[in-house]
């Protein structure tokens, strides 16, 4: 039977439905998390271009060193700017603030007290906030608070709207249909969005590489009423008996299988009322033998009608997904032209480096995806999909698969240890299983592992040139499953080997805090003398032309790791600029492309991070200017316009360097 792997409905009505060109941010403000609803990250300012960008200076910052009991130090946000005013989340305690976006003065601050409900939490990290308004003097800010509750605020006051759910606030931990939702079992770590008078809400949950059971919480899609707070709908991305897809989970596993939530950004098509839902993978990062089939709509990109609901098309990059691959960055709408046709089109990049190129409107691939069997797996109890789906165009950002022609060689030596190392490990193309860890093979080598390739920084794309701009990491990681200890967990399997054994979704939870302390991740190269195992460039930005299908350039995010120009084993060896293993946080201009080194604070690996901030030739890849920020740059960058002056603001922050917002303009 073919597999149903996307799905388009009712095509003649919705072909006549209007599609409006995407232009990114407009009139010199940033409305949403991603610039416009449709997550451009693209602003047609141009006051800072490639003549005067070396004249930037910092002119104000804003400190969020007290918001919290202690100090938030991995600020993910990226603020709105609505008429003069800068909207952001703030603190571990996840307040909402209003902030003058000419001079960075406070406005006013909204802080809600959730007891112990905002002290155990599923993610501790939010990316910011929604915005509506109806023009007519209602304006609102929407807040997902870290106990998982929506909270509508007076844009203008920063009050709770009391006509909105019960005094400002809806519960989005009811109307989930388990018993097993608890607090701090499921929250956000994204905003909402609005899309005309609604609110789509996702979901995030915990680390799932060795989860406790396979029972967990399911991440719905939800619908509300931006004024009532009354919800519309619910969309089920584990299918439910009587739907489309519910034969995908065997074995009833649709049962207790959870996660399967949004926990990066959404995107929206305001004159199509269409949402797009980047959905996540099941319960069980690394083991799928508890849930056996395709498990719709899991590793999906989903459209649905944002007043009702109704799924209007889906596909699904990932079957059965057993390498945390799930989508975790949001959709990007633009408008290109292929072949001399004009398509309103939808790109998705992913951890695995491919793009995924749709018509927005039917969900038609724009160029051929094909179904290519992949190698199957031998783990107990494992049934691994039979084939997935690889993209024909654009071809991938990141290098995948691993073999011994990718090993570091920059000296013979080093090359020699490289095969004796990757001799410990089980190598192949994109999609290997992983294997159980064994004193012989310690686990498959993943490339790109599931914290490689693309993330939830995703890219920024240019409407008017139809270029998408992609950051990646190339930081192959090894993957060993072991038996799980039947006191601890009912999974089987579960993730016991590398740097996988301590990430993934799908967990027990853990508190709030845990994940602001400020420390050093594990930094360890498994490769010679703890160099990289394999060849750089180890960070990367990517410019892809939608239009064509293919890569405009690529260039090294960065330069070489001190560690590396200084390590005793390529003493007098020059090996040029290899990038840093961190991806870079993108927005682009009329002229120009932003980057900074990128954020290390978790899932880092050696030689990440740093605190520059660049200005890129967008046409070229060329690097313009480079100047240094306080901290690293945690949050994507953002740009707006007040009283004639072009700022940028960026969120940065360091371990042991309290978050701070950095506003950038010329003199």
């Amino acid at each position: 039977m073919m597999r149903p792997y996307f799905l388009i409905v009712a095509i003649s009505a919705l072909m006549s439905l209007p599609a409006g060109a995407q232009h990114g941010a407009t009139n010199g403000e940033w409305r949403f998390y991603g610039g416009d609803a449709g997550t451009t990250k693209y602003s047609p300012l141009d006051q800072i271009n490639a003549d005067n960008v070396k004249d930037l200076k910092i002119v104000w910052e804003w400190n969020a060193r007290n918001f919290g009991k202690r100090p938030d130090f991995n600020w993910e946000t990226t603020p709105l700017m609505i008429g003069g005013v800068l909207y952001t989340t703030v603190g571990t305690r996840r307040d909402a603030v209003a902030i003058d976006a000419a001079t960075g003065e406070t406005i006013w601050v909204y802080r809600l007290d959730e007891g112990t409900r905002g002290q155990v939490v599923a993610r501790a990290q939010n990316r910011g906030l929604a915005y509506w308004s109806d023009g007519k003097g209602d304006d609102r800010i929407l807040l997902i608070s870290p106990g998982y509750q929506l909270v509508a605020l007076n844009a203008k006051t920063g009050a709770p709207l009391p006509g909105f759910g019960a005094n400002g606030l809806i519960d989005l931990t009811k109307g989930l249909d388990r018993d097993v939702v608890k607090p701090g079992s499921i929250g956000a770590s994204s905003p909402a969005i609005v899309i005309r008078d609604t609110v789509v809400v996702g979901a995030a949950l915990m680390s799932g590489a060795a989860p406790s059971s396979k029972e967990n919480v399911p991440g719905y899609i939800r619908g509300y009423d931006v004024r009532t707070g009354k919800m519309l709908w619910t969309f089920h991305t584990i299918a439910q008996p009587g739907e489309f897809g519910n034969n995908t989970w065997e074995n009833d596993s649709w049962k207790y299988t959870g996660n399967t939530g949004a926990w990066a950004p959404l995107s929206a098509d305001d004159e199509l009322g269409y949402v797009y839902i980047p959905v996540e993978m099941p319960t069980g990062d690394f083991y799928g033998g508890t849930r056996p089939g395709d498990n719709l709509f899991s590793d999906s990109l989903v459209c649905l009608d944002a007043r009702s609901g109704k799924r209007i098309w889906y596909f699904q990059v990932v079957h059965h997904d057993i390498w945390d691959m799930d989508i975790t960055a949001a959709p990007m709408l633009v408008d290109i032209t292929v072949a001399g046709k004009r398509i309103k089109a939808v790109a998705v990049v992913t951890k695995q480096g491919s793009t995924y190129v749709f018509d927005r409107v039917s969900g038609e691939p724009v160029w051929p995806i094909v179904e290519r069997p992949v190698l199957q797996s031998d783990v107990p109890g494992e049934k691994t999909a039979a084939t997935q789906p690889f993209p024909t165009k654009p071809p991938a950002f990141e290098k995948q698969g691993t073999s011994l022609d990718d090993l570091i060689d920059f000296t013979p030596e080093i090359k020699a240890e490289a095969l004796k190392i990757a001799a410990q490990y089980k190598l192949g193309p994109l999609f290997t299983p992983p294997i159980l860890a064994t004193a012989d093979k310690r686990g498959t080598l993943l490339s790109p592992s599931h914290v490689g390739g693309a993330n939830w920084q995703g890219g920024a794309i240019d409407p008017e040139t139809g270029m998408l701009y992609v950051a990646s990491v190339n930081n192959p990681d090894s993957l060993g499953l072991a038996l799980a200890d039947p006191k601890r967990s009912d999974m089987g399997y579960v993730g016991g080997g590398g740097r996988g054994a301590a990430a993934g979704r799908g967990g027990a939870p853990a508190p709030v805090m845990d994940e602001n302390v400020p420390r050093v991740p594990p930094k360890v190269n498994i490769g010679p003398g703890g160099l990289p195992l394999v060849k750089p460039p180890w960070g990367r930005i990517v410019a892809i032309d939608l239009n064509k299908g293919d890569i405009a350039w690529s260039i090294a995010n960065g330069d070489t790791p001190d560690y590396i120009k200084n390590h005793p084993l390529l003493k007098g060896i020059d090996i040029g600029r290899t990038g840093k293993p961190s991806r870079s946080p993108l927005m682009v201009t009329k002229t120009l492309l932003f980057s900074a080194d990128g954020n290390d604070l978790f899932n880092g690996v050696a030689g990440g991070g740093g605190n520059t901030f660049r200005a890129i030739d967008k046409k070229t890849g060329a690097v313009l200017h480079e100047m240094q920020l306080p901290a690293m740059a945690t949050g994507i960058p953002m740009t707006y316009m007040v009283d004639g002056r072009q700022y940028i603001v960026v969120a940065v922050g360091a371990t042991g360097v309290p978050a701070e917002l950095v506003a950038l303009a010329l003199p």
